[in-house]
């Protein structure tokens, strides 16, 4: 159960009379956080951004991961995502918590349960190169409760590929544009489709693409209104965005 969830219930408690406004109050005073010495879990942020804490697992030992996840278990919160974890890492941390592993896109989930599929996001790859920055992107946006289609591989180099599957791109709520390269997808996409655009630019390519700055620099300069951009492999950012404008736009209907 997310701290929504739990406010809502504490708050009907005492429209029915089951719990006093003072216990109310003391349940909702305990601690909005923990202080493990080498991490501040945040039990709160669902309340205030909708979502609960990420774990960014690059730089994290499998032990602090562990020590995170377990206390956010403990708490109630379910489908935690970890993000940048690589496969040893994983192996350690699932021997620990119930952890659902995607390899392509390094993500975890931690406490994997039920959750719901809104609206439609559509994540769209220049090549197959790019997935598994897409795959971060679409898998973060599914943990947050979205529908996401994804079409991989319909870059500028052949066209027709993309637009073979307009029909996709313009049921979509959103459409998180992966590219490498001249990082060209995010501008034709974006000429195509009345819903916002999120441009991520992917390291892929050669010298000059310098490591993803050519892409994030096409991308920054892209002549087709209503596209925003990311950092460089930044599919979680993305797709955490996505969300927000696919489930604003679900307000609205």
């Amino acid at each position: 159960m997310d701290n929504k969830q739990e406010i809502l219930r504490i708050l009907r408690f005492v429209a029915e009379g089951k719990l006093t406004p003072e216990d109310a109050l003391l349940k909702l005073k305990e601690s909005p956080f923990e202080d493990l010495g080498y991490a501040k879990v945040d039990f709160h942020r669902g309340i205030r951004q909708g979502a609960s804490e990420v774990i960014y697992g690059a730089g994290k030992t499998a032990e602090q991961i562990i020590g995170i996840a377990s206390r956010m278990g403990e708490r109630g919160f379910e489908n935690v995502l970890i993000t940048r974890m690589d496969e040893p890492t994983a192996r350690e941390v699932s021997a620990a918590v119930l952890l659902d592993y995607h390899a392509v896109a390094r993500v975890g989930i931690a406490f994997p349960a039920e959750r719901p599929a809104r609206g439609n996001i559509a994540v769209v790859t220049g090549g197959t190169s790019d997935i598994p920055v897409a795959e971060e992107a679409a898998l973060t946006a599914e943990v947050l409760g979205n529908r996401v289609t994804r079409l991989y591989d319909v870059g500028v180099a052949g066209l027709h590929r993309l637009l073979a599957n307009l029909d996709i791109l313009m049921s979509a709520r959103c459409v998180v544009a992966v590219a490498g390269m001249e990082g060209a997808l995010a501008s034709v996409v974006g000429g195509l489709v009345d819903c916002p655009v999120i441009a991520v630019p992917t390291s892929v390519g050669y010298g000059a693409s310098f490591g993803g700055l050519s892409a994030l620099l096409a991308m920054l300069n892209s002549c087709a209104s209503g596209t925003s951009v990311v950092n460089i492999d930044n599919g979680f950012g993305a797709g955490y965005l996505a969300s927000r404008i696919n489930q604003m736009e679900g307000l609205k209907e």
